[in-house]
C-alpha cells in the first residue's frame, strides 16, 4: 500500500482526491490531510508518507517551500496543479508527475500508476530542473531530464541540437556533452519537446529549430545544424521548413 498525504490549501480538493483515490486507486490508504506548509512539514515527518500529493501554491508558501526542508525526500511526490499551459509544459519537460485541477480521476490514477515505478533517487534532480522551468522565460533556457542505464542528464534545451530515433532508442545530439543514448521513444521526445522549438521533420529525426544554419533542397532536401549535421527532410515537411525560415528572415 501506498501510505499518502494530501497537502492542499483548498479543502473541496482533498476531498476530492480522498474520494477519487478511495474509489480508483486501491493501492492508495491515505493517511492524513494538510492545507499549508508548516502542517505539512510537520506531518510528513510524523508519519513518514511513501506518497505526497502536492499543491504547488498555498497560502503560507509553495510546494518546493516544504520540499526544501528535506534533503534527501524519501516519498514520492505528485503535484497538483491549476491548468496552465506553460505549467503544464515545464512539468512534461522536468519529467515530473502532475494532476490538473479540477481533478480528473482517470489523470490521478494514471499519475499513482506511474509514480510507483519512479526510482526515488531521480526525485532532487527533477525537482530542480522543474523550479528552474517553471521560472524560465525563454524555452532554450529550459532544462531536460535524460535518465540512460547508468546516469541521469539535466540538459539545457538550447544545447541540443537534434534527436534521432534507433529502433526502440533515441539518441540526443547536443553541443556540451556529446551523444546520449536513452530508451525513451522519440514520439516520447517529440510530445515534451514540441512547444518549446523543436519539430519532427523526419520519421527519425527531431530538431532544435533554434540550431538551423540553412535548408538545402538537393538529395530530397536537407537541413544543416549547428556542428554540421545534415538532416533529411520529408517531402510533407519541406514547405513547413521553408515557410519557419522565411518567417526568420523577415
Amino acid at each position: 500500500m501506498l501510505r499518502t498525504l494530501i497537502i492542499d490549501d483548498e479543502e473541496h480538493v482533498r476531498l476530492t482526491l480522498i474520494k477519487f483515490l478511495g474509489r480508483y486507486c486501491p493501492q492508495v490508504k491515505v493517511i492524513g490531510q494538510a492545507g499549508g506548509v508548516g502542517e505539512a512539514y510537520e506531518m510528513i515527518n510524523r508519519y513518514h508518507p511513501d506518497l505526497v500529493l502536492l499543491d504547488i501554491k498555498m497560502d503560507d508558501g509553495t510546494g518546493f517551500d516544504l520540499l526544501k526542508k528535506f534533503e534527501t525526500p524519501d516519498f514520492k511526490v505528485i503535484f497538483i496543479t491549476a491548468h496552465d499551459q506553460f505549467a503544464v509544459q515545464a512539468f512534461k519537460v522536468s519529467a515530473i508527475d502532475f494532476i490538473l485541477k479540477p481533478v480528473d480521476p482517470e489523470q490521478l490514477a494514471d499519475a499513482v500508476a506511474k509514480v510507483q515505478q519512479i526510482v526515488q533517487q531521480d526525485l532532487r534532480i527533477k525537482l530542480d530542473a522543474l523550479e528552474t522551468n517553471l521560472h524560465a522565460d525563454q524555452n532554450q533556457k529550459k532544462k531536460i531530464v535524460v535518465k540512460t542505464m547508468d546516469k541521469i542528464y539535466l540538459l539545457e534545451a538550447g544545447c541540443i541540437t537534434h534527436l534521432e530515433s534507433d529502433t526502440s532508442y533515441s539518441k540526443i545530439f547536443t553541443t556540451d556533452q556529446g551523444e546520449i543514448m536513452t530508451s525513451r521513444l522519440l514520439k516520447d521526445y517529440e510530445d515534451i519537446l514540441a512547444g518549446i522549438g523543436f519539430l519532427r521533420i523526419h520519421r527519425s529525426f527531431l530538431i532544435n529549430l533554434m540550431h538551423i544554419k540553412r535548408f538545402e533542397k538537393g538529395d530530397g532536401g536537407f537541413v544543416v545544424l549547428s556542428e554540421g549535421y545534415k538532416i533529411p527532410v520529408a517531402s510533407r515537411k519541406r514547405d513547413i521548413i521553408i515557410n519557419l525560415l522565411d518567417e526568420l528572415a523577415e
